[in-house]
């Protein structure tokens, strides 16, 4: 029998240790930064799709403020609309590509609304990103961005990047669904996050009711718990499915089961 020492510098995967082990974790994202920071010297992470049913996944920053979700907002008030910036040039009706794509863009090629919303305006300077298409023609993308204060990725950093895109589409798709879990058996906290990134509109109390049908709470129960009077309780409950653009509990538990899906 022989026995050795892995050779960590051998590959970039070597690196990628610790980020298996928080898979699932809520330090997946930072844990991945932090492991890629010799490969892809970068600061933040987005995990997200596009499509009939819009959902990030997962932001995290390393080492500055994290503005991925800001980001995610400022894209979602119009330039998602119209954004070309991770589809392959010949996409027309073609059907979806199976397959994995890189794609690296700077700020400057990012057309003007898009630039000044989300680039410009948190100080992103770069992005790589490994994407996948979906069935409904939306994109399923794992993003990295290297702002201003860095230095620009160089053809060595993303050649790197390439080898490794399979590796990463694989370990963010697996966190996803590893850290799924029946919507009623969450804590608090990452109810209400969810509802936020679902529908940013919503205001604290109408996450509190939403975040307590999930828990199978009735409204009266609800009343209780918070303080209020049913009938104030069904007011918050409408006014958060009306943004939501549901209509009954089923449907939030779905919405929910639906933007955590992989």
């Amino acid at each position: 029998m022989r026995s050795w020492k892995p050779d960590p510098a051998s590959t970039a995967g070597n690196a990628l240790a610790d980020t298996v082990f928080a898979l699932g974790e809520g330090r997946f994202g930072e844990t991945l930064l932090g492991d890629l920071r010799d490969t892809l010297p970068v600061n933040s992470v987005s995990v997200y799709r596009t499509g009939t049913l819009p959902a990030i996944f997962l932001s995290a920053s390393l080492g500055v403020p994290d503005t991925t979700r800001d980001c995610w907002r400022a894209y979602l008030s119009g330039p998602i609309a119209v954004d070309r910036t991770l589809r392959p040039a010949s996409d027309g009706a073609s059907a979806p590509e199976a397959g994995l794509r890189l794609c690296h863009i700077t700020a400057p090629e990012v057309p003007a609304e898009h630039r000044a919303k989300v680039y410009e305006a948190h100080g992103v300077a770069e992005r790589v990103s490994v994407v996948q298409e979906e069935s409904d023609r939306g994109i399923f993308a794992v993003n990295f961005y290297r702002h201003q204060h860095q230095r620009p990725l160089s053809d060595g950093q993303l050649a790197e990047f390439g080898r490794l895109g399979g590796l990463l589409m694989a370990l963010a798709r697996k966190h996803i669904a590893l850290a799924q879990v029946q919507p009623q058996l969450q804590p608090l906290a990452r109810m209400s996050d969810r509802l936020r990134l679902l529908q940013p509109d919503l205001t604290a109390r109408e996450i509190d009711v939403c975040v307590r049908l999930l828990q199978g709470m009735t409204q009266e129960g609800i009343a209780a718990d918070l303080g209020l009077g049913v009938p104030t309780v069904k007011t918050y409950r409408n006014r958060a499915f009306g943004r939501l653009g549901i209509h009954f509990r089923n449907e939030l538990f779905a919405l929910m089961l639906e933007r955590g899906a992989s």
